[in-house]
């Protein structure tokens, strides 16, 4: 018997809510197939943001020394920071 799927208010709702969860205990898995979506990306969305020079310039430089480009990089801090905060208890 599988559970019944809550309905969410966001994507982060639903999120967090995955994160915790086992997906057998709502899905019957017995006859699901392998697929693969090699070209998969994820959705972007272009936005403007305004740094100090010199934070841009840090990060261009810490960019450059682990050779990615410097606008992944930022996509990586952010991410970084996001899990914490979502992984972190209050206290």
């Amino acid at each position: 018997m599988t559970k019944k799927i809550p309905k969410f208010k966001n994507e982060i709702e639903e999120g967090e809510f995955w994160s915790t969860q086992d997906v057998t205990d709502y899905f019957d898995t017995t006859e699901l197939e392998s697929v693969s979506f090699p070209k998969l990306k994820p959705s972007t969305k272009t936005i403007s943001i305004r740094l100090p020079e010199m934070i841009l310039d840090s990060i261009k430089i810490l960019a450059n020394k682990r050779d990615v480009p410097y606008q992944s990089l930022i996509k990586t801090y952010l991410q970084e920071k996001i899990d914490r905060e979502f992984h972190t208890k209050p206290a």
